[in-house]
Parts: C-alpha cells; sequence; structure tokens
C-alpha cells in the first residue's frame, strides 16, 4: 500500500510541476493551431521516418485534462463532447504527451476500436496539434470493455530519455516510470473500468504498429 501512495504523490508532483509549463509555445515543426486548420492530420504525414521513428500526432498535452481527440472525417483536433458538454477527464492530468499515429488503423473485426493506434509520448510537455518525431520503446496492452485499448509507449527526440531504446531499458534506468504510466491508465475513467494486460517490448510494439500501417492501407 505504501508503494502505490508513493507512486502517486509522485506522479501529483509531477503533473502539477509539468502542467505549469508554458504550453502554448510553436512545435518544433512550426505549426500553429490556425496553419492546421488546412491540413489533414491522419493523412497528410507519413507514420513511419526512416530511421524508423515515428510521427506522433499530439491531441492531449503532457500534465493537462481537457480531452481533445482526432475528428477522422476531417482529420482535425476537436474537444470530445458528451452530453452536449466538453469532456474533461476526471483524475490527474495525462503523464505524457497523448495522441496518435497517423495514417493507421485498429480495426473493430480485429478487437480494436476502430480508431488511429494511441501512442504516449515522454518528453518536454508539446502543443496540442503539433507533430513530435519519437521513439517507439514499447506497449501497454489494455482492455476497454472487451475492446483493445494498447497505447505505444515512446520518447520523443527532444527528450534527456532519448537514449532509451527498449522499456526494459526504461525500467531499469528509470524507477516508477512504467508503474505511473500503468497506475495513470487502469483508474483514470474510474474503478475497473481499464484493465492492463501488461507492458510489451519494442518489437512487439513494432509489430502492433506495421499491423496498424497495414490495416489503414487496406482500408484505402
Amino acid at each position: 500500500m505504501n508503494k502505490y501512495i508513493s507512486l502517486f504523490n509522485g506522479l501529483s508532483i509531477l503533473l502539477i510541476f509539468t502542467s505549469c509549463e508554458n504550453l502554448n509555445t510553436e512545435s518544433k515543426e512550426g505549426f500553429s493551431d490556425k496553419d492546421t486548420k488546412s491540413i489533414n492530420l491522419l493523412t497528410d504525414y507519413m507514420p513511419l521516418y526512416a530511421d524508423g521513428d515515428v510521427n506522433a500526432i499530439i491531441e492531449i498535452p503532457c500534465g493537462t485534462m481537457d480531452k481533445w481527440e482526432l475528428n477522422k472525417s476531417n482529420g482535425q483536433i476537436e474537444w470530445e463532447f458528451v452530453d452536449k458538454k466538453p469532456r474533461v477527464v476526471n483524475y490527474v492530468g495525462y503523464p505524457g504527451n497523448y495522441g496518435m499515429v497517423p495514417q493507421t488503423l485498429l480495426p473493430k473485426e480485429n478487437g480494436g476500436d476502430g480508431d488511429p493506434l494511441d501512442i504516449l509520448v515522454l518528453g518536454p510537455p508539446s502543443e496540442r496539434g503539433s507533430v513530435v518525431k519519437c521513439k517507439i520503446i514499447g506497449v501497454l496492452f489494455l482492455m476497454d470493455r472487451g475492446e483493445h485499448d494498447d497505447k505505444l509507449i515512446a520518447i520523443s527526440d527532444n527528450s534527456p530519455l532519448y537514449t532509451i531504446n527498449d522499456i526494459a531499458d526504461l525500467k531499469k534506468s528509470y524507477n516508477g516510470i512504467l508503474e505511473i504510466i500503468e497506475l495513470w491508465f487502469t483508474n483514470y475513467k474510474g474503478a475497473n473500468k481499464m484493465e492492463s494486460k501488461g507492458f510489451g517490448n519494442k518489437r512487439i510494439a513494432k509489430g502492433l504498429l506495421s499491423d496498424a500501417i497495414n490495416a489503414y492501407k487496406l482500408q484505402q
């Protein structure tokens, strides 16, 4: 019990700190909210770089709680509404920059949610709508009411953690981060709503990404 109290206290301190960062600066790609309105964030960016890194479209900056997501019909990020009210996560802020990988799909017929592949990017807070180059190191396997809701775990290329290459390296070098991530995702929707099936390594995560890219191509 003391272990979990300590982890939650550490998470609260971490997220309070990150939420105080300036989230209104331009992304390193130089796009502002106005610029991205003419860009389809789902279709206009490739998922992969030649060096194996991926593009992550940031929907929810680290430390924030407003629930924005991609509108697949127009390729824009919009505030999610529930019962005509903007959705705000009833928990502490996200433990990393949260978003999706463009040109990917988790088909419902294969147990997915029919949406692009989710990704949590560890690193400095990024602006909503920005495109972040990052390195995949693993995946958190989650079930949400019977559907796969897996989250790729990645590190942005401007983070001091970028030297980490696999989930095992992160666990060994930075004690507590994986526990924070798993505790957050299995509790932010309330008790017993999300079930963790544990973490997969980089090889498994890359395989999941490849399947999601191929599934997207098949629907085109």
